[in-house]
């Protein structure tokens, strides 16, 4: 057996330090400040608070039904009476929910091969990603990416959004694109107060790369 004197040198050195794990980066939680939440309390906000969520949850379920039983659906589902909605109130979300699953520009978003809440990760640089999208599809042409944004009053113009926003979108695209680098990336923002979508340009997203 061989003695104390015929083991390696590095037998008896100290181990050395592991090397530390790559900053976790997660978009949908940036590290740039968020414009403040709507307040729930404040005047007329405690409506405009609760039509998000509605609108959020709408945009969750619809997807998953065939095209011509969505509005019965989301008729039947405003009417709840734990939602507390008049008629009026019921007919004017579906309307505008609809009017977004049938936008022909963004139908594909909504269609039966997309996918809601997907996990997202991998590494840009020396970070990884590690984040979940609201709403994506992955066609031969393109990828299309979508981010919900509730409670949050919607700026009228892409130069006013968050940067933070942009910013999540824009690392969203860029790892989309190592996935799928045949294939452009398209991103978009859903304001649910007033439930809008709005698309973003290659420019703000490029500005906005980590």
């Amino acid at each position: 057996r061989p003695g104390l004197a015929d083991l390696p040198g590095w037998a008896d050195a100290p181990a050395p330090a592991e090397p530390r794990p790559p900053r976790p980066l997660a978009p949908s939680r940036p590290e740039t400040a968020e414009p403040p939440m709507l307040n729930p309390l404040g005047q007329d906000r405690g409506q405009r608070f609760r039509r998000g969520r509605l609108i959020h949850r709408l945009l969750q379920i619809l997807p998953e039904l065939l095209a011509n039983r969505r509005r019965p659906a989301a008729r039947r589902w405003l009417a709840d009476p734990v939602h507390g909605l008049d008629p009026p109130e019921q007919g004017q979300i579906a309307d505008e929910v609809m009017a977004l699953l049938e936008d022909p520009r963004f139908a594909p978003l909504f269609g039966p091969t997309s996918r809601a809440e997907v996990p997202l990760t991998g590494r840009i640089g020396d970070r990884v990603v590690a984040g979940q999208v609201d709403r994506i599809v992955i066609t031969d042409a393109e990828v299309l990416v979508v981010a919900y944004k509730t409670n949050r009053a919607p700026p009228v113009a892409v130069e006013d959004v968050p940067e933070s926003y942009l910013r999540q979108m824009a690392v969203y695209r860029a790892l989309l694109r190592r996935i799928y680098p045949d294939r452009p990336i398209a991103c978009a923002l859903l304001w649910t107060d007033g439930a809008r979508l709005m698309a973003l340009p290659e420019a703000a997203l490029d500005a906005a790369q980590p």
